[in-house]
């Protein structure tokens, strides 16, 4: 009689409940692996678009001092996200300040700006 009182595994609602357990953890990470795939996505982003600007900025200061003049331009890129580049140039003395904005736009808008110093 005791034997046949003693459990030998595990009963239907046992099972059940870590089923439960285990779909609803399964789906948290599901939804962090979303948001993860997100920011990596945003970050690669980001660094097309730092990469963008400071080629601009570079080509700025290797051609003359008087050639730096404001602008903007487009640029097209593979993965489908238009960047555009827009750089103003104010002038104090022998000094030019540079000012590159980038702006893109996946879902969201997204912005950055780049100040840089260039003297005569």
């Amino acid at each position: 009689m005791n034997d046949s009182i003693k459990s030998r595994g595990f009963s239907l609602i046992e099972i059940l409940i870590a089923l439960v357990i285990l779909s609803i953890s399964l789906l948290a990470l599901a939804a962090l692996m979303v948001t993860t795939t997100q920011n990596n996505s945003f970050g690669g982003h980001l660094t097309e678009a730092s990469t963008f600007a400071q080629d601009k900025l570079e080509e700025l200061r290797a051609g003359s001092w008087v050639t730096i003049t404001p602008g903007s331009d487009l640029i097209p890129h593979p993965n489908g996200i238009n960047y555009s580049r827009i750089w103003n140039v104010a002038t104090n003395g022998n000094l030019k300040t540079i000012t590159m904005t980038v702006n893109w736009n996946d879902q969201t808008s997204h912005s950055i700006n780049f100040l840089s110093v260039i003297s005569q």
